[in-house]
């Protein structure tokens, strides 16, 4: 898979399972009341899924917005692996379904312009995370702030190493409907969790925008099929060469046109 990398604009876009400590649960479910912790009565059991290695590295040499990650993700393993499992439960019905296999994940927070980026693909990923962004977070909003937008663009880049891609079209650097599907993806997955604000979602635009544009429409698309986000992704491996109209048909019906429906 490409790099992508997010700017302000664009973010503003392991068979073991690690809890996260109780403290730092209360605090993800009050900064964010659209998440649930627990898992559904009679919903797919996820035990059998096998988590990536993390590795994870401070690269910012003892940085202000590296303070204040450590203090507020006091065990950054943790939250990487509770994000893990909610992006996939978001794109798979169950651990049988065709997961890429991602095997390790680094981890690096370092001092650098942007916000973050996800490079490398099967089996091994990498993804840097910016103290600066951080630092920009907990002055425009504190600790809370800081919480929801580092739970949001990790949901974001996670979703990168483990959504399926469309087959038969190019690539993310050739193909802008490519790009579209993968960069709305994340944004649906992570708008879908809860972290956007609604005062994110904003008329205009084209759904092949890719980003929050994209990501916005597919998740509202959840109203007319709670799976929709799950069927979606699968088109991947189903709709070849994949278009958004061959998707969305494949998922809601031959009567329904991605025209329309925007």
């Amino acid at each position: 898979m490409n790099n992508p990398i997010h700017s302000p604009n664009n973010s503003d876009s392991m068979k073991q399972h690690f809890s996260l400590p109780a403290v730092l649960l209360l605090t993800f479910s009050a900064c964010n009341p659209n998440i649930s912790i627990a898992s559904k009565p009679n919903s797919p059991s996820w035990d059998s899924f096998t988590y990536p290695a993390i590795h994870f590295m401070d690269k910012t040499g003892g940085t202000e917005g590296a303070a204040i990650y450590h203090r507020i993700v006091p065990v950054p393993e943790s939250l990487i692996r509770e994000s893990i499992l909610g992006v996939v439960k978001t794109l798979y019905w169950t651990p049988a379904d065709s997961i890429p296999a991602i095997r390790k994940i680094n981890y690096t927070l370092e001092d650098v312009e942007g916000i973050s980026a996800k490079g490398g693909g099967v089996p091994e990923i990498s993804i840097f995370y910016s103290s600066r962004w951080v630092e920009q977070s907990a002055h425009n909003g504190g600790d809370d702030k800081v919480l929801y937008e580092t739970e949001g663009v990790l949901y974001h880049e996670l979703t990168h190493g483990f959504q399926l891609e469309p087959q038969g079209i190019g690539s993310y650097g050739t193909n802008r409907t490519f790009f579209a599907f993968i960069e709305g993806m994340a944004d649906a997955v992570r708008a879908h969790n809860g972290y956007f604000p609604a005062t994110n979602r904003k008329p205009g635009g084209h759904w092949m925008d890719g980003y929050q544009t994209t990501g916005f429409f597919l998740q509202w698309l959840t109203a007319k099929d709670p799976d929709f986000l799950r069927k979606f992704n699968r088109t991947a491996l189903e709709v070849i060469p994949w278009s958004f109209d061959g998707a969305v048909k494949k998922v809601l019906g031959d009567e329904q046109s991605i025209d329309a429906l925007w």
